[in-house]
């Protein structure tokens, strides 16, 4: 008997039905033990005589038969229903009850065998068992085993009335792509619970008892399995429900026990506007961005959360955090008509947030010119109102239609707004302060139009000069000295000739021109006229307004400040205003210079492997995102001096452009915190220039201690301690100043971490010491100290970066005295102390600070200590602060030298997780840090970029755009960069950059005339060409067409190619 063939799925027997008695064929076996024959005992002589008594029986049997069937008559085939068939079947079924009463009487239980002549009615029921499938069959062996198959087939399981078989002695083991996996992937996630009682039986006077098996008879030898597998079926179930009744209640996941409490407390409480946010988001969690029509999904899910909570209670329709979500969950599913009308109703609860991010709608949506975007732009101004307390409001909606105009390629009109804004907060002339707005712009415009220097450009002087001294004639010393080329060189390319024109002009003149320049006449769009920033100027009144204009203007110019635009409007302004993440300095130092290309991880040398050394770059990357004023731009970590802005930060900046920008928006002399500014940009350019636009500070403000600080860092940073000490030594020593005065902690600070950092611990020491106002040495005087230390800490400082530096100073001396990190980490864990209050950009600070006192004790100066508890901390912090990369770049350090990329991989995994830019970029550049790991990391960054393309927070954003064009770029992916363009320019309507990116690194991918159809897009919604293309293929033609007329067989050979390939390509047509 030979196993049957079945190549499309796994033998099983749990597919046949339940069979009704067929009646004549079953055989019974006698209850009665004296109607059983029992064997003679020479069994072999008994066995015999039966064998000849059923032999000859079954001869006379065959004669008789013979011999009727020579008078049985022939008859057609129309007639074999008559009655001779009916004697044979008679005679067959007599025949057949004489053979099973023989088999009766014998004992099969040493059979390998048995005789089934019982007929199956399903053989001749359409649909029903086929002759090809399984006969009856029978277990052996424990059930292992079915009587009759051959080779290694064994009983795999037992499920429901019918078993498996495999080949082979051990069950196929379940992968991923198997169907019963991919239903327990699927299944909802189960709660297990323990157990009330401990047994699964009641203890009965000490012992379990255990169900008897008495009564249980078994089937008969030569009955089919099916009682078995029932009684096996019964047994599963009757575990099955003792097992529920284990459990007790039904038992919910976690996700849908968190939702369940959600909505108990919004029937306690539905005005409660942080519980349904929480209700959306824990909802949102079981579909994942990355899943199949998400968007759409999440949508859904988010109105209908949402459209319960406006209704629920009268207080939630005045929520604008509800309301956006609202809308923004309606853009991705409503028609136009639907989103204009709820926004307009949106727009009646009035706010900032309300209006800014209808102007980001209105910049998504935008599909004509660019005045388009001013128009709505001054309607959200006039909106906002006029009052002081509103002047950053408005300043951030100036700022975001600024960087409209630098993404649709108007860099002059860019530059020319925060000129004249400038030139409107800080030049006004004296005869004009105090009158109306709109008197002040008339007077502007006359100062504008006469074409004099303005800020930023060199000879200017500024508008309260031009006013007192007189209208001068009009000079052109602010024209730029970079020009652009008139003529257009023939090239074999003409849509890369006119991409590298746009880009090198784009990011070269950045400056509004003169009208009567050649640039002007050649470039209308170069010349600004004040009718096209006038509606757009404000009037800039408090301190506070006016410092964060120029560091707007800072960000505008590629000096990315980090922490600047969180501190605005929290975490959702940095999908825009994070413009120096594009640049080619940034982009070329995010992905790794040797590209994708795989490390070899060993050596051999003769005939033995040796593993390479990893190779690491430096932990902290070009990513720099913190909190405002966390840490100082003086500031650095470790020994390459890794600080806000480098020479890789200012690489792509307008150098005397920006040097004039510090010099001219200056506000007297005790302006410190721009002067450092200042000192940090000239300090990334040249350490040596930054010492001296020091000195000229010191010239004029010789008593400011902040001042006198910066130029000590900078003596640091040039290398020149000798040099730093005095300058700490004169200041805080020669002239005692108490010690709550502003800039005094600092100082010391600066001071005994020069020294720590140096190696020279005792002289360390002796300067906290003299910090707390103790002298001498030795344990009490090292107590005295630390008491006087905390009674600084808890008085009252003018600035609370003064009070963390006392907290460090009293941290740093349980290191250099006991060498004990846990007594300094306990230091900054106590504080801040009962009574004082701190935000979360100081809570932050703080922790920063802890953890760059930690690394520096174990990292940079070597000192022993337990690597567990940087890790340990690390982890804290990353995971409370996850964007910033100071502590990221401590965490990266701190794992270097494990084999395993755990926890580093752990953070790049949690793609779906919502994240700012900063964190997406950072993650980009973190899967390149080991060398030679880049292709092993492409398919985990490739998942969180596209995370970050679905993320409603980031997927409008041209910068994570171009982060994933780069990237595809980079990893050689051209087609599906090709199809990624598609979806960010229509995400992204107004941004040059990307469109560019088709005619320059995606040229060989794209046709000509799908080169020719984005130029008239980017003409149709309004982006600035400074050449027509056609100059370009107009030029290209000539040159074919004089080629051929000239019998160029090179391009005759070229045309005949061309001709060929084109006829390849449409045949069989």
């Amino acid at each position: 008997m030979s196993a049957p063939s079945f190549p499309s799925f796994t033998p099983s027997f749990s597919s046949f039905p339940d069979l009704p008695d067929p009646g004549p064929s079953k055989r019974t076996t006698s209850s009665d033990p004296a109607s059983v024959q029992r064997d003679h005992p020479d069994e072999a002589y008994q066995r015999n005589k039966i064998d000849r008594s059923n032999w000859r029986d079954r001869k006379v049997d065959k004669e008789k038969k013979s011999g009727r069937e020579k008078h049985i008559p022939h008859h057609p085939e129309t007639t074999r229903h008559s009655s001779w068939v009916k004697d044979i079947v008679f005679h067959d079924e007599r025949n057949k009850q004489d053979e099973d009463r023989r088999l009766a009487v014998q004992d099969h239980s040493q059979w390998s065998f048995f005789s089934d002549r019982k007929g199956d009615p399903l053989n001749i029921t359409y649909g029903g068992i086929h002759a090809g499938d399984l006969p009856k069959y029978r277990p052996v062996n424990q059930g292992r085993y079915i009587l009759g198959l051959v080779g290694n087939w064994t009983v795999s399981r037992k499920s429901g009335k019918g078993i498996e078989i495999m080949l082979g002695g051990k069950r196929k083991q379940l992968g991923l792509t198997d169907s019963g996996a991919k239903a327990l992937l699927n299944a909802p996630a189960r709660r297990l619970t323990v157990s009330a009682s401990s047994y699964r039986y009641e203890e009965v006077n000490g012992f379990l008892p255990l169900p008897s098996r008495v009564g249980r008879v078994a089937g008969g030898i030569h009955g089919p399995l099916q009682d078995e597998a029932d009684t096996d079926s019964e047994s599963s179930e009757g575990q099955e429900d003792n097992s529920d009744e284990d459990e007790g209640p039904l038992s919910l996941p976690s996700e849908q026990l968190a939702i369940k409490d959600l909505e108990q407390k919004i029937v306690l409480q539905p005005s409660s506007v942080e519980t349904w946010l929480c209700l959306v988001t824990r909802s949102l969690a079981t579909v994942p961005p990355t899943s199949k029509n998400a968007s759409t999904v999440r949508a859904e899910i988010t109105l209908s959360i949402l459209d319960r909570a406006l209704t629920a209670h009268p207080a939630n329709r005045t929520s604008r955090r509800l309301r956006l979500m609202y809308l923004r969950a309606g853009e991705e599913v409503w028609y136009e008509s639907k989103l204009q009308v709820e926004w307009e109703e949106a727009l009646k609860l009035g706010g900032v947030e309300i209006w800014l991010e209808w102007l980001e709608w209105r910049i998504r949506k935008s599909t004509e010119s660019i005045d388009s975007v001013v128009t709505d732009a001054m309607r959200a101004l006039q909106a906002l109102g006029g009052s002081p307390d509103s002047e950053v409001e408005r300043l951030r909606v100036v700022w975001r239609v600024a960087v409209v105009f630098q993404e649709a390629g108007f860099y002059e009109r860019a530059t020319a707004l925060f000129q004249a804004q400038a030139e409107l907060t800080f030049e006004v002339p004296q005869s004009l302060y105090g009158l109306p707005i709109e008197t002040q712009l008339e007077a502007l415009e006359e100062f504008w139009e006469s074409e004099v220097p303005r800020v930023g450009e060199v000879g200017a002087k500024g508008w309260s000069a031009w006013t007192s001294s007189g209208p001068p004639e009009m000079s052109a010393s602010g024209e730029e000295s970079i020009k652009m080329d008139v003529d257009i060189k023939p090239s074999k390319d003409p849509f890369s000739s006119w991409y590298n024109d746009e880009v090198r002009a784009d990011r070269l003149l950045r400056t509004p021109t003169r009208s009567t320049t050649e640039r002007a006449v050649s470039d209308p769009y170069s010349t600004v006229l004040f009718s096209d920033i006038r509606p757009l100027l404000l009037s800039l009144t408090t301190q506070r307004a006016k410092s964060f204009f120029r560091l707007m203007w800072l960000a505008l110019l590629g000096l990315h400040i980090p922490g600047f635009s969180r501190s605005l409007a929290g975490d959702a302004w940095d999908r825009w205003s994070y413009t120096f993440f594009t640049s080619p300095a940034c982009l070329s130092s995010i992905f790794p210079e040797g590209g994708f290309a795989r490390q070899y991880l060993a050596d051999s040398y003769s005939g033995i492997l040796i593993g390479k050394e990893r190779e690491y770059s430096s932990a902290f990357g070009p990513i720099k995102e913190w909190s405002l004023n966390v840490f100082g731009p003086l500031e650095w970590v470790g020994k390459d001096q890794w600080r806000m802005w480098t020479a890789r930060s200012v690489e792509g900046a307008n150098w005397e452009f920006a040097r004039a920008i510090f010099s001219q928006l200056r506000c007297g002399t005790e302006d410190h915190e721009w002067d450092i500014y200042a000192l940090a940009f000239e300090a990334a350019v040249s350490v040596k220039q930054a010492l001296k636009l020091s000195r000229s500070f010191l010239s004029t403000a010789r008593e400011s201690l902040a001042h006198w600080a910066a130029h000590a860092r900078l003596e640091r940073l040039r290398g020149r301690i000798e040099d730093a000490r005095k300058v700490y030594q004169t200041v805080l020593i020669a002239v005692r100043r108490p010690p709550t005065h502003g800039f005094v902690g600092q100082l010391w600070w600066d001071w005994a971490e020069m020294e720590w950092l140096s190696g020279d611990q005792e002289v360390a020491l002796r300067v906290v010491m003299r910090a707390g106002n103790v002298d001498g040495s030795g344990g009490m005087m090292v107590l005295r100290a630390k008491r006087n230390l905390e009674d600084i800490i808890n008085a009252s400082h003018e600035r609370w970066k003064d009070r963390e530096a006392w907290i460090k100073l009293r941290a740093v001396i349980e290191l250099l005295v006991a060498s004990s990190p846990a007594s300094a980490l306990a230091i900054f864990d106590t504080q801040p102390a009962s009574g004082f209050r701190t935000s979360a950009e100081q809570q932050e600070s703080l922790t920063v600070a802890s953890l760059l006192m930690l690394y520096d004790h174990s990292s940079t100066l070597r000192n022993p200590t337990p690597p567990t508890i940087l890790r340990d901390r690390l982890q804290v912090a990353l995971e409370t602060y996850p964007s910033n990369t100071i502590i990221l770049g401590m965490f990266l350090e701190a794992e270097k030298g494990y084999g395993l990329w755990g926890r580093v991989r752990n953070q790049l995994s949690q793609v779906n997780k919502e994240k700012d830019i900063a964190r997406r970029v950072t993650e980009v550049w973190v899967a390149g840090w080991e060398k030679g790991r880049w292709e092993r990391e492409i398919e985990r960054t490739r998942a969180g970029l596209f995370a970050a393309a679905e993320s409603d927070r980031t997927k409008n954003s041209s910068i994570i755009w171009r982060i994933i064009m780069e990237f595809e770029i980079r990893a050689g992916q051209m087609q599906r960069a090709k199809d990624l363009l598609y979806r960010a320019v229509s995400e992204c309507p107004l941004s040059k950059e990307l469109y560019l990116l088709a005619f320059g690194p995606l040229r060989h991918v794209f046709k000509p005339h799908e080169l020719h159809g984005f130029v008239e897009v980017m003409a149709d919604r309004g982006l600035r060409m400074r050449r027509s293309l056609e100059e370009y293929t107009r030029n290209y033609r000539e040159v074919r067409e004089s080629d051929d007329l000239t019998g160029n067989p090179e391009a005759s050979d070229d045309e005949i190619e061309r001709d060929a390939r084109e006829r390849r390509r449409l045949m069989p047509y």
